[in-house]
C-alpha cells in the first residue's frame, strides 16, 4: 500500500471515530434530558419569581383557579335537573297485586276498604314515588327540581312534591278513614305494594350534566406569544400565579402531543449536536493528541454527559436548585489531568448543554461560567488539600458576586433580595470540596495520575523506595540527584516537574535485582571483571525489564512505568559494546545484544529524564570539575543523544534542549563546587 493511501485510510478512520463520538454523546445527552424543560419550575404565590424574565413562547389561555371552577360548578349544580322517567305500569301492577292478594277482604274490615286503599295507592303513584336512595342523593347535591319524562313530554317537578317509598307509606295513614284502622292495616304489609315509579335515567342525566359542565369556561383571557409574563424578582401575585400555572398546564398538554414531543427532541438534538461538534472541532484543531489517548477523550465527553444527567434530575425535581450542583468540578478535574484551555472549553460546552434545560439559561451560564474560570485560575496544580479549599472559597465568592450583580439589575431595593440563591451557592462550595476524594475515582476510572498521587509516590518512606535505599544505596542517591536535575529543567521549560521528579525516583528500581553490578553500588570490587562483555551488557540492560516487572508488582501508574522503559530509549550499553568490538575486531556484532528494549522518549518529561540521567551518571567519571569540563560533558552527551535520534518521537524543541543544557551545567557546577583557579604568587613578589 502506498504512503498516500495509508494516510488517507487513517484520515477516514479518524473522521469516523470523531463522528461516532459526537453521535454517541448527542444521543445519550438528549436521552437524559427532560422532555420539556420549560415546565419544570416552582411557583410560590406571594414570593419573588426566582427565574429570569419570562416571555410567552406561544399563545395560551389563562385558566381559572380550581376554587373558581368549583364555585361555578356548585352554582350550576343548583340549576341542574337530573332526568327521571315516569313508569305508568308500576301503578297498575302494584294495585292489581294488592286487589288480588286481598280478594277475600281484609280481616276485621269491610270490603269497601279494598277500594279505598286501591284509590289511595293510585293517588300516590300519580303524584310520583322515588327511591329513598335517589332522594337522598338529590338532597345531598342540593337539587331542588328533577326533569320528569313521561312519553315525549318532560316537565320540571319539585323534589319535595314527590314521595319516597317510606313517605308514601306514611301518607296512606294521613286519611282519617285509614288512620283509625292503622293497627289492622299494618298487619297487611301495605309497603309491599309501594314501589318507585319515578326511575332515574342515567344516560340522559349524564349527557345533560356533561353538557352543562362543558359549558363552564375553564379559562378567562389569553396570553399572546411574545407577551411578558413576569420579570425576575417580581412578586408572584394571584393573577401572575394563575398565568404561570396556566403556562405550566399548557406545557403539559403539549408534552403529551406526539408531534410536539418529536419537535422538542429534534430541537434538543440539533442544539446539543451544534455544541458537541464545536467542542470536537476545538479538540481536533488544538488538542489533536488527545484522540490518541482514549482515556482523555472518554473523561471529557463522560463529564459532559454526567453533569447533563445530574442537571436533568435537578430540573425534574423542583424542590432542588441547579446551583446546588458543583459544576466547577469539571474544570478542576480537567485542569488537574490535562490543561487549562481544555478545562475552560469543556466547562463552557457543558454549561451550554445544561442551560437549555433551565428557565434562566443566561444567568446560569454567566454565574457558573465565571465560577469555572476562577476554578481554573486558582488551581494551577493540585498538590495540597488547602489549595482545593481556597479554590472552593474563590469559586463560591465569585458565583455569589455575579448573582448579586444580577439581583441589583432586577431588584428595586436590597431588602427585596432573594437570599435562597446565595444559600445554594454556599452549599455548592461545600460540595466542591468533595472533588479531592473524587479525584481518586477519576484516576481509577480513566487511568490518570494526579499530582497528589505523584507526591504520595515520591515519599521515600514507601516500601519500594525504602527497599531501593537499603539494597542499592548508590542507585537511590543517583535517583534523587537525577530527580533534582530533571525537576529544575522541567520548571525552566514549563514541563511537569512533579511528574519527572517522581519518575526519576523509580526509573532505576530494576537495579535492585543485581545492585552490585552497577558502578554506583560497588565498593572496590567489580563483578564484571569475571564476565564477558555480552553477559555484562545483558545484566545492565535487564534492569529496565526487571524494573517494569517490579512496577507491575507494586501497581505503579502507567506514566511511571513509561519512565522506566524510556530512560535509556533504544540506546546501547556502550561501554560493553565498544569493549566487545575492540576484543573481536573481525567479528560481526549482533547489536541487539547490547541494545535497550526502549522505546525512545515520547514526552518532554521522558526526554528530560534521559538527559538528566545520562549527564548525572557520566559526571561521576570526570577527573576534575571545572566549568570547561562540565560544559563539555553536558554538550557532548546531549548532542550525542540528539544525533542518535532519541528525541524524534517526543514534542521537545531545540529551545527546550538548549535550556536543559544550561540548567544542567549550572546545577552540576553547584553540586561539585567548581570555582575559579586562584593565581599563584610570582617569585618576585614573594621575595
Amino acid at each position: 500500500m502506498s504512503t498516500i493511501s495509508i494516510k488517507s485510510a487513517m484520515t477516514w478512520r479518524d473522521i469516523l471515530i470523531r463522528v461516532a463520538i459526537i453521535v454517541g454523546t448527542v444521543a445519550v445527552t438528549v436521552w437524559v434530558m427532560p422532555g420539556d424543560s420549560r415546565n419544570y419550575f416552582r411557583v410560590e404565590q406571594g414570593k419573588p419569581w426566582k427565574y429570569g424574565d419570562l416571555t410567552a413562547p406561544f399563545d395560551f389561555p389563562v385558566y381559572k383557579s380550581e376554587e373558581a371552577i368549583r364555585r361555578q360548578r356548585d352554582s350550576v349544580m343548583r340549576e341542574y335537573e337530573p332526568y327521571y322517567n315516569y313508569n305508568a305500569e308500576v301503578e297498575g301492577d302494584q294495585v292489581r297485586k294488592f286487589v288480588s292478594d286481598f280478594s277475600n277482604g281484609i280481616p276485621g274490615l269491610s270490603d269497601d276498604y279494598i277500594s279505598i286503599i286501591a284509590n289511595r295507592l293510585r293517588s300516590l303513584y300519580r303524584q310520583g314515588i322515588i327511591s329513598a336512595a335517589d332522594y337522598k342523593q338529590l338532597a345531598t347535591d342540593t337539587a331542588r327540581t328533577v326533569r320528569l319524562v313521561s312519553g315525549k313530554k318532560a316537565v320540571s317537578v319539585r323534589l319535595n312534591s314527590l314521595y319516597t317509598t317510606k313517605t308514601a307509606y306514611e301518607r296512606l295513614f294521613v286519611d282519617e278513614t285509614l288512620e283509625q284502622h292503622r293497627q289492622i292495616l299494618q298487619k297487611c304489609d301495605l309497603n309491599d305494594y309501594i314501589a318507585p315509579n319515578i326511575i332515574y335515567d342515567r344516560d340522559k342525566s349524564t349527557s345533560a350534566l356533561n353538557d352543562i359542565m362543558n359549558s363552564i369556561p375553564l379559562a378567562e383571557g389569553v396570553v399572546q406569544k411574545g407577551q411578558k409574563i413576569i420579570d425576575r424578582g417580581s412578586i408572584v401575585d394571584e393573577k401572575a400565579y394563575r398565568i404561570l400555572e396556566s403556562f405550566k398546564k399548557e406545557n403539559e398538554k403539549r408534552g403529551r402531543d406526539t408531534r410536539q414531543i418529536r419537535m422538542t427532541m429534534a430541537g434538543e438534538a440539533l442544539y446539543v449536536l451544534i455544541v458537541v461538534i464545536a467542542f470536537t472541532v476545538y479538540l481536533s484543531l488544538f488538542r489533536r493528541d488527545y484522540f490518541d489517548k482514549p482515556r482523555s477523550i472518554a473523561m471529557l465527553y463522560c463529564l459532559i454527559i454526567l453533569f447533563a444527567a445530574f442537571t436533568s434530575v435537578l430540573v425534574r425535581n423542583t424542590a432542588f436548585h441547579v446551583y446546588l450542583l458543583p459544576y466547577a468540578m469539571v474544570p478542576i478535574f480537567i485542569r488537574v489531568f490535562m490543561d487549562s484551555r481544555t478545562a475552560f472549553i469543556t466547562h463552557f460546552a457543558m454549561l451550554l448543554i445544561c442551560a437549555c434545560m433551565l428557565q434562566s439559561p443566561y444567568e446560569f451560564i454567566v454565574v457558573e461560567g465565571i465560577a469555572g474560570m476562577m476554578a481554573v485560575y486558582s488551581l494551577r496544580e493540585l498538590q495540597y488539600r488547602s489549595q482545593l479549599f481556597k479554590t472552593a472559597i474563590v469559586v463560591t465568592l465569585s458565583g455569589m458576586a455575579v448573582n448579586f450583580a444580577f439581583d441589583l439589575i432586577h431588584t428595586a431595593a436590597v431588602a427585596e433580595l432573594d437570599m435562597s440563591n446565595y444559600n445554594y451557592l454556599i452549599v455548592n462550595g461545600v460540595l466542591l470540596l468533595f472533588a479531592y476524594p473524587l479525584l481518586y475515582l477519576m484516576e481509577k476510572a480513566f487511568g490518570f495520575t494526579s499530582d497528589i498521587t505523584l507526591i504520595e509516590l515520591s515519599n521515600t518512606n514507601n516500601e519500594l523506595l525504602r527497599r531501593l535505599s537499603e539494597v542499592a544505596p548508590g542507585t537511590f542517591q543517583h535517583s534523587i540527584q537525577v530527580g533534582n536535575l530533571a525537576a529544575a529543567i522541567a520548571n525552566k521549560i514549563g514541563a511537569k516537574s512533579q511528574l519527572v521528579r517522581t519518575g526519576a525516583l523509580y526509573h532505576d528500581i530494576g537495579k535492585m535485582n543485581n545492585s552490585i553490578y552497577f558502578t554506583e553500588n560497588q565498593a572496590g570490587v567489580n563483578p564484571h571483571d569475571s564476565l564477558s562483555p555480552i553477559e555484562s551488557a545483558q545484566i545492565i540492560i535487564s534492569h529496565v525489564t526487571d524494573g517494569l516487572r517490579m512496577a507491575d508488582k507494586y501497581n505503579l501508574p502507567a506514566v511511571i512505568r513509561d519512565f522506566i522503559s524510556t530512560h535509556h530509549g533504544q540506546g546501547k550499553a556502550k561501554y560493553f559494546y565498544v569493549k566487545y568490538k575492540n576484543e573481536h575486531p573481525d567479528t560481526d556484532v549482533d547489536e541487539l545484544l547490547f541494545t535497550y528494549p526502549g522505546p525512545n522518549p515520547f514526552t518532554r518529561e521522558q526526554a528530560i529524564l534521559m538527559m538528566a540521567d545520562s549527564v548525572e551518571a557520566s559526571s561521576r567519571s570526570l577527573s576534575e570539575y571545572t566549568d570547561h569540563s562540565i560544559r563539555e560533558l553536558v554538550n557532548k552527551i546531549i548532542d550525542g543523544q540528539l544525533a542518535d535520534g532519541y528525541f524524534r518521537e517526543c514534542p521537545i524543541t531545540f529551545r527546550d534542549i538548549a535550556y536543559a543544557k544550561t540548567v544542567l551545567i549550572d546545577k552540576l557546577k553547584t553540586m561539585y563546587h567548581t570555582r575559579v583557579s586562584y593565581p599563584e604568587l610570582s617569585k618576585k613578589d614573594s621575595e
